[in-house]
């Protein structure tokens, strides 16, 4: 077991996602045994998160052999299970939408799988609908298991697809209906990761590289159409689709809403994606994310909870995300203190 020991008394507990290590996942250069034991190793918890499809392949219903080997790893780690990611895929069938009928039923069995597995909470997604999700309330009333909802770029916590969600969370009134923000909806810069990806591996143009980053500093463009107007300008300027399509990963990923708009949902936050791509060690900050400014919004609030290191600079980069994880755990026992 880890000889790592938090001190728990501070009001935000600190964790890591596995998904921070997809690379070595698909490369199969470690299990999910093998992930749960370095993260303890190398005192990357105590709160564990990680993806339901990734991680379990009898998912969503899960085996209980699968059950029982996920929960004796833990058993030997000073780790917990934290957040479940839950799916919310509407073309299951090529070419044809499910309906909402289905879309629950696929809801509750997943609810049920990270019950089964011990999670706290589960992280779903957008496109199941304010509707969906309050057919499910009963199941995790019954299970104990918090629904949170991923506020993810291009989305704001004031947009108005999240403000239907906060409509239906009041109606309901139940306390295991919140969100879970991720802070690369509030970043300052294009991470140098994707930039380099850009120019070295895709091989983009510089002048559709710039358009791109010129279109998501454009605050008269709203998130949503960042896409089209760069699809439109790389049309239009001999750009072709393959580049375009590559850059327009940024607007997906990051958005440039202020961090102080957290603070309107904050009483219904109860885990956090600490989404970053390159903690330098050096300076110890995050160069795309400020994560003081940031974090100074959750502190001011009063925020009590989870907040799992979630590194996704895999989409970009074939490297190792331990060491980026353990950077980015450096930078958040320094920002909140000797509590964490």
């Amino acid at each position: 077991m880890s000889q790592h020991h938090p001190i728990t008394h501070h009001p935000i507990t600190l964790g890591t996602t596995l998904y921070s290590f997809t690379n070595e996942f698909h490369a199969r250069q470690a299990s999910l045994e093998d992930l749960i034991r370095e993260t303890d190793r190398r005192g990357l918890g105590p709160a564990l998160e990680v993806v339901g499809f990734q991680s379990f392949r009898s998912f969503p219903d899960v085996s209980d052999a699968e059950a029982d080997r996920f929960k004796a790893v833990l058993a030997e780690t000073s780790l917990y299970a934290n957040c479940l990611g839950i799916n919310a895929d509407r073309f299951m069938h090529p070419g044809t939408p499910i309906s909402d009928d289905e879309m629950v039923e696929f809801h509750l069995r997943q609810i049920a799988a990270a019950a089964k597995l011990g999670f706290k909470c589960v992280r779903y997604q957008n496109t199941a609908t304010p509707g969906v999700i309050r057919r499910c309330v009963d199941l995790a009333e019954k299970l104990g298991v918090k629904l949170g909802l991923e506020i993810h770029a291009p989305h704001s916590a004031n947009h108005p697809d999240i403000v239907k969600y906060r409509t239906m969370y009041d109606e309901v009134g139940s306390d295991l209906l919140g969100f879970i923000p991720d802070f690369g909806a509030t970043a300052h810069a294009v991470p140098d990761l994707h930039l380099n990806y850009f120019r070295n591996v895709v091989g983009a143009p510089e002048t559709a590289i710039q358009k791109a980053l010129e279109i998501w500093h454009d605050d008269a463009i709203e998130p949503f159409q960042r896409f089209g107007a760069l699809m439109q300008w790389a049309g239009k300027n001999g750009v072709e689709d393959r580049h375009a399509v590559e850059l327009m990963i940024i607007y997906g990923i990051i958005n440039r809403m202020e961090p102080e708009s957290w603070a309107e949902i904050m009483p219904q936050c109860f885990h956090i994606h600490g989404k970053f791509y390159d903690v330098d060690p050096a300076t110890g900050k995050e160069a795309a994310i400020d994560y003081d400014r940031t974090m100074k919004v959750f502190l001011d609030n009063g925020f009590s909870g989870t907040i799992s290191g979630e590194w996704e600079g895999h989409m970009v980069d074939d490297g190792s995300g331990f060491a980026r994880v353990e950077a980015w755990h450096a930078m958040m026992r320094n920002i909140l203190g000797a509590g964490a």
